[in-house]
């Protein structure tokens, strides 16, 4: 089972998975939501996701072009996850909120064309300039 809560444990959410991807995303979309270099995902069906609490949904533009939405506790402003209506078979769970973050083992960044020099990782992930293509 796949835990986590915002800042205050107001909202809080699960699923069963299972887990589908840990990536890191460099889009300035994602750097100016979470006011970080990117943030850190992991997807997971949306059929497997139940979320409790006071959760309010932003859309904004994402850096695939399509709509990103948010969702974030009205309580204390934690980023949550996202369900992106591109996707609307997937949920991408925010790791930071994680109760248990060993859970998340990044492959991946995206729109490293995007990423700032001081936020690259020590990691060796598998870099895409943007989004790839969906067969990948």
């Amino acid at each position: 089972m796949i835990t986590g809560r915002c800042l205050c444990g107001a909202a809080r959410y699960e699923s069963s998975g299972p887990g589908l991807f840990s990536i890191v995303c460099h889009c300035r979309d994602c750097q100016r939501a979470s006011g970080s270099g990117g943030v850190p995902v992991l997807g997971v069906p949306r059929g497997s996701f139940t979320s409790i609490g006071p959760i309010k949904q932003v859309r904004t533009q994402g850096g695939s072009g399509h709509p990103a939405v948010r969702n974030v506790c009205i309580e204390c402003g934690s980023l949550l996850f996202g369900t992106p209506e591109s996707a609307p078979d997937l949920v991408t769970i925010y790791a930071g909120t994680l109760n248990d973050c060993s859970v998340f083992a990044p492959d991946a960044a995206l729109f490293v064309s995007q990423r700032p020099p001081w936020a690259a990782l020590a990691l060796p992930l598998v870099e895409h300039q943007r989004m790839p293509p969906a067969d990948q």
